[in-house]
């Protein structure tokens, strides 16, 4: 389609500097085309406070508010939990799997309002591009996709500010606080300004940068216990409180922030080849992962288990790279969710100044067995039979060390 041909163009807008210069610089570059604006509420909070005005006076002819919560925690969140992945074994996620979901929901607007074109905000430098644009050609295969960060010739995020200055559009930022920053209801994202250089300490304590608790320097000097419930690896109860799916990470966010949970200070492999410094909140998803795994030393096998730990590696590059909607995915999910079906039991954590402590796991499903386990006298494992146990696991290694002896034997005799 050429560009004339747009007419109606639907936007994924977050209100933030990008997508807040997007709707006039699409209706200057593409002749006045309607702009529908479409932000997908999975969790930002306050960010979404005035967002309509917002958007219907920079140009937009009308905002969708979506409400994706609990969409966004019972597939995407606790799938990705379950797999136990974790991107380059700390990453936990947060930005990842929640474009997929906006970018699904956007899809099904463009299709209802009859748009000739998506348009997202990201960087082309960034992953989140990759992200929106997989699963927009998951759905909508055909979709004329623009990114202007692809298009236009603003080069950095103090332009683009001189842009919103140029145009009257308002700012919750300002240069010296511009962190690009992501929130949703499973983390929040730091990167830029002092961050881009991997030399730097965050300030942890600075006003205003934290946001969903507190550092551990400044956690209370007291423990606090937690207690998890899960049912085939899914979370479903607080210290006995039987909550919902969304209402379960509220909590954990809450009782982890208080006491510096969560805080990941990254430099990070992105898919289009760069490294990346960023500073991630995680507090209830740290728990959650904890407890979690945790769990799962009770009731999984060794062999799953180990095995499992494998395929979470896999899972989470997925996620990274954008790939949900794809039939490897789909197939490592449901895997997964076979490993999950004695996941079931109770954890219970020792909050402490950024720590957690195991203090406790029990599960109807345990693997543990005291009485093979003790130290003391039983009468189910009879130590002797370890040494035919050991002469066959330890076989390969004999024959290996013989033959070199006797090569050695040969050498010697010539």
């Amino acid at each position: 389609m050429s560009d004339k041909k747009i007419k109606k163009v639907v936007l994924a807008y977050s209100g933030g500097l990008d997508t807040s210069i997007i709707i006039p610089w699409l209706k200057e570059n593409y002749e006045n085309c309607e702009v529908i604006a479409v932000s997908g509420d999975v969790g930002q909070g306050t960010e979404l406070e005035g967002l309509e005005e917002k958007a219907i006076k920079t140009g937009a002819s009308k905002l969708y508010i979506e409400d994706l919560k609990k969409e966004f925690v019972e597939d995407f969140i606790f799938p990705t939990l379950k797999a136990g992945a974790k991107y380059e074994g700390d990453y936990l996620l947060g930005t990842s799997f929640a474009r997929p979901v906006i970018a699904k929901r956007i899809v099904e607007i463009a299709k209802a309002e009859g748009a000739d074109a998506i348009c997202h905000g990201c960087t082309g430098k960034g992953n989140d591009q990759v992200r929106f644009e997989l699963t927009i050609k998951a759905f909508a295969p055909d979709m004329k996709i623009i990114a202007p960060w692809r298009e236009w010739n603003i080069k950095s995020r103090d332009e683009e500010i001189d842009y919103a200055e140029a145009h009257g559009i308002p700012l919750k930022i300002s240069r010296e606080t511009n962190y690009s920053k992501d929130k949703n209801l499973w983390h929040l994202s730091h990167e830029g300004l002092d961050l881009e250089t991997p030399g730097n300490m965050p300030d942890y304590d600075k006003d205003g940068f934290l946001e969903l608790g507190v550092s551990p320097f400044k956690a209370p000097d007291k423990p606090t216990y937690v207690k998890i419930s899960f049912e085939k690896g899914i979370p479903v109860a607080i210290n006995g409180e039987k909550l919902g799916s969304v209402e379960i990470i509220e909590k954990l966010n809450k009782l982890g922030g208080e006491n510096g949970i969560g805080l990941a200070d990254l430099v990070e492999n992105r898919l289009v080849g760069m490294k990346s410094r960023g500073v991630y909140e995680t507090p209830g998803g740290t728990i959650l992962y904890r407890a979690h795994q945790v769990l799962e030393t009770l009731t999984l096998d060794r062999d799953t288990q180990h095995y499992k730990e494998i395929v979470a590696n896999r899972f989470a590059e997925l996620v990274y790279f954008g790939q949900w909607f794809t039939p490897l995915r789909e197939a490592i999910s449901a895997f997964v969710d076979k490993t999950q079906e004695t996941v079931t039991g109770d954890v219970t954590l020792c909050l402490y100044k950024g720590n957690m402590i195991n203090a406790g796991v029990v599960s109807p499903y345990s693997l543990y067995d005291e009485e093979i386990a003790t130290f003391d006298e039983d009468n189910v494992y009879d130590q002797k039979d370890s040494a035919g146990f050991i002469n066959l696991f330890g076989l390969p290694i004999k024959v290996k060390a013989m033959i070199k002896e006797k090569n050695k034997e040969k050498k010697s005799k010539k």
